[in-house]
């Protein structure tokens, strides 16, 4: 009996651990500024696949010339992705439509961009969305703006 109880609460520690652990990284990740929500779908095919698959919860972060995308579901201190502001097309926009409603947050507008050849969707709200413009429109003078 002694013996489960102990086990018991091993796990429930290790867990609050791991759940303590988990809101550290995100406080961390926001402690630098400028995150927002976003989604990620990498290397999706021309025509929209709406059944909600490959999309990745996530955290961005605007660090100068780049945009550095963590996963949400991690413990991971380094961003999974990095995304140069003069490698990133922004395609039109478009809403979710489909299982996507259902894999991705409620407010969420979807974002198609080509990265160096890559098409990938973003997934943000609209004023995160209307955040990204701004910094994409806003490279220094000299960079060139890919902005459809």
């Amino acid at each position: 009996m002694f013996l489960a109880l102990l086990l018991c609460g091993l796990v429930v520690a290790l867990v609050m651990i791991g759940l303590f652990v988990f809101g550290l990284r995100r406080r961390l990740i926001q402690r630098a500024g400028g995150t927002f929500d976003c989604s990620l779908r990498w290397d999706v095919p021309e025509t929209p696949d709406l059944s909600g698959k490959g999309w990745v919860y996530g955290v961005a972060r605007y660090s100068g010339d780049e945009i550095a995308w963590f996963r949400v579901f991690s413990y991971a201190p380094r961003p999974r992705r990095f995304l140069e502001r003069s490698a990133i097309v922004a395609l039109e926009r478009r809403m979710p439509e489909g299982e996507e409603e259902l894999a991705l947050l409620s407010d969420a507008v979807i974002q198609p961009c080509m990265y160096n050849g890559v098409r990938l969707e973003l997934a943000m709200s609209e004023d995160a969305r209307t955040g990204f413009m701004a910094w994409l429109e806003a490279a220094p003078p000299g960079q060139r703006v890919n902005v459809a």
